[in-house]
């Protein structure tokens, strides 16, 4: 009777000693070839620069536990439990898991397909579902926004991803407008000018594409013109308030005058 022979004599349960022997083996085996795996898919992730580091833990966490699953399989084949049986509980317990874990992975998938197609990135201005914020963190399931008041929203990448994105950092130039009211008495070539001159005030609006001042529509008491300007994105604020100070100085200036809504009352003595 040789070596092998003793062990398989010698029971623990159900299970033999030398199926013990041959499942640390077999573990060993496995570790050893996780390690590897990890290692090579380790050196691609690192080698890719358009993968997010929130995608690169989570590839990684995933890989291994892929790894590990299929390693515990193997070793129950090799302790000569039914390996069968074990992937249909394996099957069930994730079925149930996911079901109880749904919104979960639900922000999950939708934090990887955030990560992945890139409508944003930190640092963006951006209006998700109603709330408009600079984007501070991406996460595999939230997305942290600060708002002008520095409050931190963070929103549920599902809720992210199934409304509307509108990202105001996308493009380089942004174009602000405005509009203002003047009387009916101002004739327009004045008002023009005096919009015009109110975007040459700022050194941050651009000239090419040139501004823009017209009519856009009349009302009761005045006419609403439109006034439009490019400037680069990350000065569309500053653009924006100095014009809107500009323009009540140079209407000022060219003797436009402003409108506002307004009510005449008449009253009847019938004395």
């Amino acid at each position: 009777m040789n070596f092998f022979d003793s062990l398989s004599s010698i029971k623990l349960g159900d299970v033999s000693l030398s199926s013990v022997f041959s499942a640390l083996i077999v573990y060993v085996l496995c570790y050893i070839a996780i390690k590897i795996l990890c290692k090579a898919f380790e050196k691609i992730l690192d080698s890719s620069r358009h993968i997010d580091a929130s995608l690169k833990s989570f590839f990684r966490s995933a890989i291994k536990a892929v790894l590990w699953t299929i390693a515990v399989i193997i070793i129950a084949g090799t302790l000569g439990i039914p390996v069968t049986s074990l992937v249909a509980v394996l099957s069930v317990a994730g079925v149930a898991l996911s079901l109880a874990l749904q919104g979960l992975l639900s922000n999950l998938f939708s934090g990887i397909t955030l990560l992945t197609t890139h409508p944003f990135k930190v640092g963006d201005y951006v209006e998700i579902s109603g709330q408009s914020g600079t984007v501070k963190s991406i996460g595999l399931f939230y997305t942290g926004l600060a708002t002008v008041d520095n409050r931190m929203i963070y929103a549920p990448n599902g809720s992210v991803t199934s409304g509307q994105i509108v990202n105001f950092s996308a493009e380089d130039l942004r174009r602000v407008i405005i509009s203002v009211t003047a009387s009916y008495d101002s004739a327009t070539e004045d008002v023009r000018a005096a919009c015009l001159d109110a975007i040459g005030m700022i050194d941050k609006a651009l000239s090419d594409p040139p501004p823009f001042a017209a009519i856009s529509s009349y009302g009761s008491s005045s006419i609403e013109y439109t006034v439009r300007t490019w400037c680069k994105t990350e000065d569309y604020w500053d653009v924006y308030f100095a014009l809107n100070e500009n323009l009540r100085t140079c209407f000022e200036k060219h003797g436009v005058e402003m409108c506002y809504d307004h009510l005449n009352v008449h009253l009847v003595n019938d004395k």
